[in-house]
């Protein structure tokens, strides 16, 4: 029979991503991973990567790069408080984020919203002035 300790040592990666649920499903954790938006310990990795504690995870979702620290190690996905506990984001990751998250925010502010769609004589305007910008730039 296993023990809990030889059960820590044969978690996948995209199996133990699912369990912190960081992705809905392993398929979407595996082809996060095989995208290259996973680093292990700095590392392009695998799916199939043995996870272990105090490892460095890097990972993207969406706009937001997470880097992350493994404090415990768990094949079941649970709830979200218990899959928190699974890992600690570190200090400078929530730092990046909070600045990149105030950035995109103060942008969003400044770009023009139009407040509706163009019609068609509009849409036929827009492409032929980006068509002439385009060939004038060569």
């Amino acid at each position: 029979m296993k023990t809990q300790s030889d059960m820590d040592l044969i978690i996948r990666l995209d199996k133990w991503l699912w369990a912190a649920r960081f992705y809905k499903t392993r398929a979407i954790a595996r082809k996060m991973i095989e995208g290259g938006k996973v680093h292990y310990n700095g590392q392009r990795s695998k799916p199939s990567k043995v996870v272990e504690k105090h490892a460095i995870i890097k990972l993207r979702q969406g706009n937001d790069e997470l880097t992350i620290e493994i404090l415990a190690i768990s094949d079941q996905r649970r709830g979200a408080s218990e899959a928190r506990a699974l890992y600690c984001e570190t200090q400078d990751s929530i730092v990046n984020r909070e600045r990149l998250a105030l950035a995109r925010k103060t942008n969003s502010l400044t770009m023009p919203n139009p407040e509706r769609r163009p019609d068609k004589k509009e849409r036929r305007n827009l492409i032929k002035f980006k068509h002439t910008n385009l060939n004038e730039s060569f």
